[in-house]
């Protein structure tokens, strides 16, 4: 099967807020969003996604255009789900700068337990692929330190942060009845090019 990841679309920043930080997307971010319909087509047997706002809202016009519930996966959260502020990438330099060194070293925080969030991860992921055997693909709405614990995971990287992942960027994994799981692409990002300006650069 083909398992199609993507990472959720531009959100707010969210700053001291008083309970955990769970922004909505911004008004580029819903364009980037529906980009996804023309960009995946209709052959999708399956819509996942994470609990938080961001991916769901990225989830939503593909859901509709569809015509299918996505089904939220608590196991798919991104490692900051329970903090209290979120910096998009792209004001991440600015904002909270040993944050952004940490992510150009292909890093998460310190607080994060690397190996346990690798594992819930890779857990979720694998409950999907295995719900759906033959030639069927599912997609999955997430977050950048989602999808490249993932392919970190498959591809023997030290590094949980190998990959930029641009917003509402797309990477392909098929997966085997064997076990096997090859990396197709990572972070195709033509249906949304012209909507990344401002975050250029960003992980």
């Amino acid at each position: 099967m083909q398992l199609v990841l993507v990472r959720h679309a531009l959100p707010a920043l969210v700053q001291g807020s008083d309970g955990p930080a769970d922004p909505p997307l911004t008004e580029l971010g819903e364009r980037q969003a529906h980009r996804l319909v023309d960009a995946l087509g209709k052959d999708v047997a399956a819509l996942y996604a994470s609990p938080l706002a961001r991916a769901r809202g990225t989830a939503a016009p593909l859901a509709a255009g569809l015509g299918v519930e996505p089904v939220i996966d608590p196991d798919l959260r991104e490692y900051d789900s329970d903090a209290a502020h979120y910096v998009p990438v792209h004001e991440m330099a600015r904002i909270d700068p040993a944050a952004w060194q940490r992510m150009l070293d292909g890093q998460l925080p310190a607080y994060v337990d690397v190996a346990a969030f690798t594992a819930r991860v890779d857990a979720a992921l694998e409950r999907i692929v295995a719900a759906h055997p033959g030639r069927s693909t599912a997609v999955v709405v997430a977050h950048a330190g989602v999808v490249n614990s993932w392919l970190a995971h498959l591809l023997g990287i030290g590094r949980p942060l190998a990959f930029p992942l641009d917003y509402a960027g797309i990477t392909r994994v098929l997966a085997g009845r064997d076990g096997r799981r090859v990396v197709r692409t990572v972070n195709e990002i033509a249906h949304v090019a012209d909507l990344l300006t401002v975050t250029a650069g960003a992980g």
